[in-house]
């Protein structure tokens, strides 16, 4: 697997992963979170057993890559952050885990597998932001077109994470945990050509972003 490399203000750093987490059903208000669950019921997609959800998926999946090829016309990304633990710290990032939505209603877990967790290639050390970490803004555009839009305060937190981490025996370097996403905004496409996510800080004016073109493969010959 190819290893993944930030500019941590100006520093390269290079991190393999070894364990890849995909947040779920992971909203700051468990009450909101239940009632998208009920939501989704409704369009066939299972119902989980607790909230909020871990999905291991597996590590090749985390991507710093411009193109995502597809298999068909459903699937779609989704706005996120993600914790990078390195061997001596903590990093954070911009992700997008991009879905098959059509294995969705068949599994959750079986469509974090089937497309890959594609991160930015910058990264701020979380202990630079985690005074004011629910000011940061997270904002994607499906085709050019906003489709989420919210701040960090609308999901569990960094910390929840890393103290879930440690209770797994999982907080080690190597691991990198995808957050879970924001509501999408009603009647935006999701099925564009093109996602990208912004992680940005209102008090500095930093953006990191994370952007890609989806590319639909051939059809099979089969």
């Amino acid at each position: 697997m190819f290893p993944l490399r930030f500019d941590v203000g100006g520093q390269a750093v290079e991190v393999r992963v070894k364990t890849l987490l995909n947040a779920g059903y992971a909203g700051r208000s468990q009450d909101d979170v239940a009632a998208h669950v009920a939501e989704l019921a409704e369009l066939g997609v299972p119902a989980p057993t607790r909230t909020p959800c871990l999905y291991p998926v597996a590590p090749y999946l985390a991507m710093q890559t411009d193109a995502v090829p597809v298999q068909h016309g459903r699937t779609s990304g989704e706005a996120e952050w993600a914790l990078v633990i390195t061997d001596d710290d903590v990093l954070l990032t911009a992700a997008c885990d991009h879905t098959d939505r059509e294995l969705e209603v068949h599994g959750v877990a079986w469509s974090k597998q089937a497309g890959p967790d594609v991160l930015g290639r910058e990264a701020w050390r979380l202990a630079d932001v985690e005074d004011h970490l629910d000011e940061l803004t997270l904002t994607a555009w499906a085709g050019g077109e906003k489709i989420q839009d919210g701040t960090l305060a609308d999901l569990l937190t960094p910390h929840y994470w890393l103290d879930e981490l440690r209770e797994r025996g999982l907080a080690e370097p190597g691991t990198v945990l995808i957050s879970g996403t924001i509501p999408m905004t009603p009647g935006v496409d999701q099925f564009a050509t093109t996602w990208r996510v912004d992680l940005a800080d209102p008090r500095t004016g930093d953006t990191i972003t994370c952007s890609y073109a989806v590319n639909p493969m051939p059809e099979p010959v089969a």
